[in-house]
């Protein structure tokens, strides 16, 4: 990999992590171009934030739970080929039950440019340090609805808690929030922030290409 970019679970004891872009669980039904192994890659700022949101998260009794990090441009661009497919139905009830697949860009759940390809961008939520469930926050990871969003209605006081500790962790340890997506946060001092890169993410992995803004 670049000098910058490593495996977070390297770098960040204890965290819990399952890229679901490397697998059949995301709303394309099958794993995306550029994820060749279930690994998160981030900048080594990244890691550095993450730690400290990881002893945050500690104190309130919560761990990580990565979904995804770096995210390779080919693997925006095969989200870009998939959304221009018809409609067959596998993943939409899931992941996008109001919207059509062309409205996850014009809806802003989606990007052509996205900030995971800078590599200082995670996908993540808690989970119980007790017990190691998931903690309940309204939705799964993905959902492109209005109950995604922060201070969405129609979700329970546990769930809005959560959410609230999650994005409380995070903003604290630097990131900033997403306000569509409750999952999602960007490092705030991101050391590539005009860099979209496009290395596979493999155990070997290495940038042959970058896609420059």
């Amino acid at each position: 990999m670049k000098d910058d970019f490593v495996f977070v679970d390297e770098y960040v004891p204890g965290i819990r992590w399952d890229t679901k872009y490397a697998t059949w669980d995301n709303f394309t039904g099958k794993p995306v171009d550029g994820y060749v192994v279930n690994r998160i890659v981030g900048t080594r700022a990244l890691c550095a934030a993450l730690e400290r949101a990881r002893e945050a998260a500690a104190s309130l009794g919560f761990g990580l739970l990565l979904w995804d990090g770096y995210r390779p441009q080919r693997a925006v661009d095969c989200f870009v080929r998939w959304s221009q497919q018809p409609e067959d139905g596998r993943t939409k009830l899931r992941h996008y039950p109001n919207i059509d697949r062309a409205e996850m860009f014009e809806e802003g759940y989606v990007a052509a440019k996205s900030g995971h390809s800078r590599g200082s961008t995670v996908d993540l939520t808690f989970y119980h340090l007790a017990t190691g469930g998931l903690a309940l926050m309204g939705g799964d990871h993905d959902l492109m609805d209005s109950v995604s969003h922060h201070g969405a209605k129609g979700i329970t006081q546990v769930e809005a808690q959560n959410r609230h500790h999650l994005r409380a962790v995070m903003e604290v340890s630097g990131f900033s929030s997403y306000e569509c997506e409750w999952w999602h946060y960007t490092l705030k001092n991101e050391p590539y922030p005009d860099t979209y890169f496009d290395f596979p993410v493999t155990d070997l992995s290495r940038p042959r290409e970058l896609a420059k803004r």
